[in-house]
């Protein structure tokens, strides 16, 4: 007798997710929510700010928040991003995710392979106009040297305040740029485990990630988050203080905070590569020995059960 076919389960709707944003506070956003709603977005996140600038709360909320099979909508690809390799590592970022991009008015849908190529011409493109600018830059320091003039901003060479205070300015943005790009594949590590864990520890977990940061360089950038009211205060918190021979328990714990699909023998093989001493001694960690400091850890309500 046949078997019975097993039916496996509808996919899920996409749920397409709107964004809009205008430059200032005097325009308005009607004309993109209309064109979004008509597209079928149920929701729509509205925003004013420059699209120069990456340090837009609305939509770095709105991209932590979308999740596999969603499909982030704008009307044009400037609406979402400030240049063409802003608009590359945020798509990167979304299909690495499961999540898909959509452009109404230009040929930009993941979902389709016609929108792949498009995404792939754009990165051709972005590529291109790279090596456009470093070729002009070469040709032109070539030619100020043959004329007998320095290359490079004559303000900072004799050192005038304005000029450096442009420098300085320009720096900091691009830090700020930079740590806002970055901050989906560190920040919501930071956040599970801060204030709880001290920095040392959400370091060395987020280093076992592939990452590399110092504890310094972590709390400069969670500060500078915070004062640009992109991450909360409360991750910048004192740790409370705990005896020394807790500190396995907690850095076990934090672990498994921030990879909660990890087995105690994942778990045990990265406390060997991080040479952490097992507490029985031995020179290699037992699952049963992750098992006993997790335990205690759910006890002492570092982990949920």
């Amino acid at each position: 007798m046949a078997k019975a076919a097993t039916l496996s389960p509808p996919p899920l709707p996409q749920r397409l997710i709107g964004y809009a944003r205008v430059s200032t506070d005097d325009q308005l956003n009607d004309a993109q929510v209309d064109e979004l709603r008509a597209a079928g977005c149920h929701r729509i996140h509205q925003e004013h700010g420059s699209g120069a600038s990456r340090a837009r709360p609305v939509l770095i909320k709105l991209l932590k928040d979308l999740t596999a099979g969603d499909v982030l909508v704008v009307v044009r690809l400037d609406r979402l991003a400030r240049s063409v390799s802003h608009l590359l590592d945020v798509i990167e970022n979304l299909e690495k995710r499961g999540v898909h991009f959509r452009s109404l008015r230009d040929p930009i849908d993941t979902s389709t392979p016609q929108g792949m190529f498009s995404l792939q011409v754009l990165g051709a493109v972005a590529q291109l106009e790279r090596a456009l600018i470093a070729e002009r830059t070469k040709a032109g320091m070539k030619a100020a040297k043959a004329r007998g003039r320095l290359a490079g901003n004559p303000g900072l060479r004799e050192r005038r305040p304005e000029a450096v205070r442009a420098i300085s300015v320009a720096r900091e943005r691009g830090y700020l740029d930079e740590l806002i790009s970055s901050a989906q594949t560190w920040l919501p590590t930071v956040r599970r485990l801060r204030p709880q864990h001290s920095w040392d520890n959400v370091v060395r977990i987020l280093n076992r990630r592939g990452l590399d940061w110092t504890v310094e360089r972590l709390r400069r950038a969670v500060h500078r988050l915070v004062r640009e009211k992109l991450a909360e205060s409360a991750l910048l918190a004192r740790s409370p203080r705990r005896p020394p021979e807790d500190h396995l328990m907690r850095l076990v714990a934090g672990i498994a905070i921030a990879d909660p699909d990890l087995s105690l023998r994942d778990i045990a093989a990265q406390l060997d590569q991080m040479h952490e001493r097992p507490p029985r001694g031995g020179r290699k960690w037992q699952p049963s020995s992750v098992r006993s400091l997790l335990d205690g850890a759910r006890r002492l309500g570092l982990v949920r059960s």
